[in-house]
């Protein structure tokens, strides 16, 4: 008997050294402890104690029924073991749910996450709109770049702006004793009772004796030249009136912008295989002072000037020279005349303005004399090598009587200025000077003997030659 109180006592004793465990978090706590150190949580000691009189209870049964068997005792220890694990079971699970719920309320306390978990949340459901949004519209984009598109561009081009002058131009033919010696182009341009009126270049019939034309019907006429001019590059011929097939129409310069379109027609190279060509281009540039350069075998007898040209990228070669240069409605703005002919060049030709054209083709109608202001010296520029880089007109020499010998000019002489304008070569020196009328007194600047002199000339006349 003895013996089965002390194994009761002893049970006791080790039911009480038996570890507890945390109602939080179900953990397990020694016996004593108020704290347990992984969730913090604070343990009554009321909880030991309930648990202590579940236990004294057991033992106050057992020594009342002290002479059950040993079996019986076994039994309800075994009893009791299972209401201890059921118990303790029940304990943790309780403690693992109220950790859950402590954890979910302390994320709703912890504004902060919260922030971030909305903004990832904001951050992904931005980034699926934006995929689905740009694939939508790379696929509409590519579905409108396959579509395919008949399209019908006409182009009528200026064939009826071409038809206009066509029938106008003719072929300009110099012979010298009967021999053909140059061709070039011409257009008529008016016609009076008599005559039909054609404007080509000087240079096409310079040192003819006898000039013929071809029109687009292929009947020849032989002309007479009313009249020409060196220095401006115009020449006018007069046909009878009744081989005439059509009149151009004149236009102005004044209506043409540079980049407009403008046409040729001419006879270039030979001009039994490429009469009346038609080139195309635009308009490059307006009031170009190009200088002109003549053969002369008088060195001081300089032969170069400048001339104030329309420039085109529309081809112009040689034959082209006489001919019409219009806009696209089909009237001559200008007479073609030169090009720059280099490897290193392309597409530079130059035409005379209609208007400068037309006014010397009326005063050869009327009998005009051509007349410009006349100096009376011989001249080359000091930039010609001669004299070195230096810029002006070197006087070679002065004829006696003259307006230049009048004012007191002498040969050595070098001229920098006329009027207020400073010239550079004898070209610019013309230039300048034929602005000017017969009679009016000009000022000229001047260099003698390394000091600057001026002196006013009275401007003579000289025909044109």
């Amino acid at each position: 008997m003895n013996k089965e109180v002390n194994e009761t006592s002893k049970r006791k004793t080790d039911r009480k050294t038996k570890e507890f465990f945390c109602p939080e978090c179900g953990h397990d706590l020694e016996e004593g402890n108020n704290y347990y150190e992984n969730c913090g949580k604070k343990i009554d000691n009321s909880y030991y104690d309930n648990d202590e009189e579940n236990i004294e209870e057991v033992d106050k049964e057992e020594h009342v029924d002290k002479n059950l068997e040993v079996t019986d005792i076994e039994e309800e220890n075994a009893n009791f073991k299972d209401v201890r694990e059921s118990k303790k079971s029940k304990i943790k699970s309780s403690a693992f749910s109220k950790k859950r719920k402590f954890d979910f309320d302390k994320l709703k306390n912890n504004k902060a996450t919260l922030v971030i978990i909305s903004s990832v949340i904001t951050l992904l459901i931005c980034m699926i709109f934006t995929i689905t949004y740009c694939n939508y519209f790379v696929n509409t984009n590519s579905t409108t770049e396959t579509v395919k598109k008949d399209v019908t561009i006409t182009d009528t081009g200026i064939a009826e702006s071409v038809s206009k002058v066509y029938d106008s131009v003719v072929v300009v033919e110099t012979y010298v004793n009967g021999q053909l010696y140059a061709t070039g182009t011409g257009f008529v341009y008016k016609t009076d009772d008599k005559y039909g009126y054609i404007l080509t270049n000087n240079h096409v019939i310079d040192g003819g004796t006898e000039i013929k034309v071809v029109f687009t019907n292929k009947k020849e006429e032989t002309v007479k030249v009313v009249g020409a001019d060196s220095y401006s590059d115009i020449a006018l011929l007069a046909v009878d009136k009744k081989a005439v097939i059509s009149v151009a129409e004149t236009g102005s310069t004044k209506d043409i912008e540079v980049g407009d379109t403008t046409f040729a027609v001419g006879a270039p190279l030979d001009s039994n295989v490429y009469s009346w060509t038609v080139t195309r281009g635009i308009l490059s540039g307006k009031n170009r002072l190009v200088e002109v350069s003549t053969s002369s075998s008088n060195y001081f007898a300089s032969s170069s000037y400048l001339m104030e040209v329309l420039q085109t990228d529309t081809a112009i070669n040689s034959g082209n020279s006489g001919g019409p240069l219009c806009n696209a409605n089909g009237e001559v703005i200008g007479i073609t005349n030169m090009k720059i002919a280099s490897s290193s060049v392309e597409g530079m030709g130059f035409a005379i303005p209609i208007e400068t054209a037309v006014e010397y083709a009326e005063k050869f109608i009327d009998g005009e004399a051509i007349v410009r202001p006349y100096l009376g010296i011989s001249m080359y520029d000091m930039n010609s090598g001669m004299m070195g880089n230096t810029t002006g007109v070197y006087v070679a020499a002065v004829e006696n009587e003259s307006p230049a010998d009048d004012a007191g000019l002498q040969k050595g002489d070098i001229i920098t200025k006329i009027g207020d304008v400073s010239v550079e070569s004898s070209s610019y020196l013309k230039y300048e000077l034929y602005k000017y009328d017969i009679g009016d007194k000009v000022t000229f600047t001047y260099t003698r003997n390394n000091k600057e002199n001026t002196t006013t000339i009275t401007l003579g006349s000289t025909s044109a030659s």
